[in-house]
């Protein structure tokens, strides 16, 4: 049996995005900001994977040579810095929410413990 570079590159996606989901459904705002940046990482691989690596092709028209694609690596520039911001503008918002509501559980309500049911301790 023959592992290919592909079905490594796709499983390694898989699994970051698979990871990123399951934090995402946690209900803590720490893991959701780490299930988003997980689920944005795994994007920008899938968007740069797509775009095929070029050797020595310059990345404008020429006369009939092979020509690399350069809007894969400008998307995915662009989508690291917006991620960047959009991480920081969430960490804040989560920050924020745990000093007003005194939890960090997403939906706002505070957990409950088993001793606080009547459960044995």
């Amino acid at each position: 049996m023959t592992i290919t570079m592909e079905f490594l590159l796709a499983s390694g996606i898989g699994w970051v995005t698979a990871c990123g989901i399951y934090l995402l459904l946690r209900g803590r705002s720490f893991s959701v900001v780490l299930g988003l940046s997980l689920i944005g990482y795994a994007v920008n691989v899938f968007i740069f994977a797509m775009g095929r690596l070029w050797s020595a092709a310059p990345p404008i028209l020429s006369d009939g040579a092979a020509v690399a694609d350069p809007l894969p690596q400008a998307l995915v520039l662009t989508a690291i810095v917006i991620g960047f911001a959009t991480t920081g503008f969430v960490i804040e918002l989560a920050l924020r929410s745990r000093h007003e509501n005194g939890t960090d559980q997403v939906d706002g309500r505070a957990e409950q413990r088993s001793d606080e049911q009547g459960g044995a301790r």
